[in-house]
């Protein structure tokens, strides 16, 4: 069960300064890619590819947390007041989804 921008569950946009820092962050992930993607086209060794594949990974984490905490701070908590029992379970299926990466 998902309560994506339905009418009875709405979607509290965020700010301009959270847009603009996740915005900024997935750039730099980007970036961070296109690194990775020059390392294994010059053939670099495996481990600093790894590395660099870590960091990216950890810099993606970074955003996710961050569209999971606005999502439980502002849309759960908001629409939670409706329906408390899908909001939860949505909730819940976000987590566990975000966990799996």
């Amino acid at each position: 069960m998902s309560f994506t921008n339905k009418p009875e569950n709405p979607i509290i946009p965020r700010t301009k300064d959270e847009t603009k820092q996740l915005l900024n962050r997935l750039k730099r992930v980007e970036g961070q890619i296109r690194g990775i993607q020059q390392m294994v086209e010059e053939d670099r060794y495996c481990t600093d590819i790894l590395v660099q594949i870590s960091a990216a990974n950890s810099a993606l984490k970074k955003v996710g947390l961050g569209v999971l905490e606005h999502h439980t701070k502002h849309c759960a908590v908001k629409a939670s007041a409706e329906n408390q029992e899908e909001v939860i379970n949505d909730l819940l299926q976000a987590i566990r989804q975000f966990a799996k990466s």
